[in-house]
């Protein structure tokens, strides 16, 4: 891990040029340009507010504020955006740079780095976009704020750890890809995120247990709804499995790098 790290960082130019060109070529034929970067964000967390708090009027359980769902629903689609495009281009990461692979002499941790980077600023900025409204609505959760930071890491881990597995086995089984897709919509709905936990059946709260996307969303949802730190047992969980998520990726590129660029 030390080794990959080092390697990253010897070609930060050549990572961070990689993801300045990804959003130059995503932004450059339309008119408004990067403004699109705040524009969608901004018409996402609108459409929460004042549908839900005001035209619906929709209310979470225990809670008299009328702003307290359109934060639960942020809290969850927000960071699980961040979790489904790691996971989602990292399962074709290789696939998709397979003449670069073939013909550049580089590490090849550099590809999931330009991924993760992309894709945390993508989030920085709807994320930033969602503490302004925090802020000026009155509901920033204060102290409790700081253990945002380290849920944030540890689903990174898990994402990067489940989405380069799932990356190395999509270049030899292509279904993967297909079926990926199909069980990260399941998922999506498995995860409390438009519900509360309170809506589940007593007896299908185990599904939260076993469900790590789960256990990271409903503490993202303490911090920013009920202002509690999270549940670092819960965390913690998640972590280990995060790291064998990663160790068994390395594991696989290591094992079959050299049959990988043969495949592509």
């Amino acid at each position: 891990m030390a080794a990959l790290l080092s390697a990253a960082f010897r070609y930060r130019g050549f990572i961070l040029g990689s993801v300045k060109r990804e959003f130059q070529t995503r932004y450059r034929s339309s008119m408004l340009g990067a403004l699109w970067l705040i524009l969608q964000p901004l018409a996402m967390i609108i459409v929460y507010t004042v549908i839900f708090s005001e035209v619906m009027r929709a209310r979470m359980p225990g809670e008299s504020n009328s702003f307290a769902y359109s934060i639960y629903l942020c809290a969850g689609t927000l960071t699980w955006g961040l979790f489904s495009e790691i996971v989602n281009r990292s399962l074709t990461v290789f696939i998709d740079n397979a003449n670069l692979l073939k013909k550049i002499s580089f590490p090849k941790v550099a590809l999931p780095s330009i991924v993760v980077l992309s894709a945390l600023i993508n989030f920085a900025i709807v994320f930033g976009l969602f503490l302004v409204f925090l802020i000026t609505s009155g509901n920033f959760p204060g102290l409790s704020f700081i253990g945002f930071l380290p849920v944030l890491l540890v689903q990174v881990a898990f994402s990067v750890g489940l989405g380069l597995t799932l990356g190395v086995l999509n270049v030899f089984f292509r279904d993967v890809g297909q079926l990926m897709t199909i069980a990260i919509s399941f998922w999506f709905w498995m995860t409390p995120i438009v519900y509360p936990v309170s809506a589940l059946p007593h007896p299908l709260h185990w599904l939260l247990k076993v469900n790590p996307m789960a256990m990271l969303v409903v503490n993202y949802q303490a911090i920013f709804v009920l202002h509690q730190w999270p549940a670092w047992t819960d965390i913690a969980v998640v972590l280990v499995e995060a790291a064998l998520l990663i160790a068994l990726a390395l594991r696989l590129y290591r094992k079959h790098a050299a049959d990988m660029i043969d495949e592509l």
